[in-house]
């Protein structure tokens, strides 16, 4: 197994836009098994950088460069607002995960894990499972998520969230948590935007589901009653609430003037292209739960579990994510700002007082 050799990344990474203070970027690769990857460490100020290894056919290395760069740099400020000794970390596979991934991959992947001594620890993010993290944990111990370390698949603790920032962001906007009746466009239906759209529809929410997988929106038709657009039109839709769960990116200048929704709260990592999108957001009256206060149950769960405690601590955690988003929302109202910058504050606030 071979390190990928840097010095051609040496420029693309120092003058990268997303390099905002990382402490290391690694590039390596694996002629046996075909990986190729890319570990951020983006923070340990306050622990370990915890953060989930994504496996995503990206078209180009410098895609994936800055997806991990900017993910780890989010991990650094989820873990933070939500109260976990941990910092920020992130791995992406360049792979598809329908063609590509393998067991031997991620055993490649995980030894390369091992080689960083414990200052970045894994975990299962998309295109991964807890089959492929059990994979990993055969060549590292710094894996969360597995049944040796914890309750497993962290995404219904990521959907749990998710499902309590949305009431929480309908409390504020509409003056109550009830769902009942209400239209919500969910974009994305993996393991977690699929268990949103299960809550929202015991809530009594009015669906509206998307995703590139036809099979996934053919079974949340049958099982919820329903109605399907393109991905590319689901923040265009009548509804009250958008909820994205697929990529990140998403809420930018091409966007953001079509959204017709009061609300967008969902699970997908980095959703502002830009922090100016954010400021549009506001502009426009439409409340934003930042993608990394509402979206950190499943961290909260692999940060926090252990194979024999239960999840009671995890779900208290998790369900207090409603009101650190309250508070989030009330202080940015106070101070005439936008949501996502009072949530940086508060995640910097405590990074600072560790320092």
């Amino acid at each position: 197994m071979n390190a990928l050799h840097t010095s051609v990344y040496h420029s693309a990474v120092f003058d990268h836009p997303e390099t905002g203070g990382h402490e290391n970027v690694v590039f390596v690769q694996d002629n046996d098994t075909g990986l190729r990857a890319i570990i951020a460490v983006h923070d340990t100020t306050l622990g370990p950088a915890l953060g989930g290894c994504r496996v995503w056919p990206y078209e180009k290395p410098a895609d994936a460069l800055t997806d991990a760069l900017r993910l780890s740099r989010g991990m650094t400020y989820k873990n933070a607002l939500a109260g976990l000794d941990l910092g920020g970390g992130k791995a992406v596979i360049i792979a598809d995960p329908r063609k590509d991934k393998t067991p031997a991959l991620m055993e490649a992947f995980g030894k390369h894990v091992e080689r960083l001594s414990g200052t970045y620890i894994t975990a299962e993010d998309v295109g991964v499972s807890p089959d492929d993290m059990e994979a990993v944990a055969r060549h590292t111990d710094h894996v969360r998520g597995t049944s040796a370390t914890g309750l497993g698949d962290p995404s219904p603790y990521t959907a749990l969230g998710v499902f309590e920032g949305i009431k929480a962001s309908a409390k504020h906007v509409f003056g109550s948590n009830d769902l009942s009746g209400r239209t919500v466009s969910v974009q994305g239906l993996g393991h977690v935007g699929y268990d949103v759209a299960r809550q929202l529809h015991a809530a009594g929410a009015k669906l509206i589901v998307s995703d590139i997988h036809a099979p996934a929106v053919i079974r949340a038709i049958e099982a919820f009653g329903a109605t399907a657009v393109d991905p590319g039109e689901a923040h265009m839709v009548a509804a009250d609430i958008f909820v994205p769960c697929a990529l990140g990116a998403g809420l930018n200048a091409r966007t953001i003037p079509h959204i017709q929704a009061q609300i967008v709260a969902g699970a997908a990592n980095n959703q502002l292209e830009t922090p100016a999108d954010g400021v549009a957001l506001r502009e426009r009256g439409i409340l934003y739960a930042p993608d990394y206060a509402i979206n950190a149950g499943g961290v909260i769960s692999i940060a926090l579990a252990t194979p024999n405690s239960g999840d009671n601590l995890v779900r208290e955690k998790t369900f207090a994510i409603g009101d650190t988003l309250t508070t989030i929302f009330e202080r940015a109202a106070r101070e005439e700002t936008t949501p996502e910058q009072i949530a940086d504050t508060m995640a910097e606030e405590r990074l600072a007082n560790a320092s």
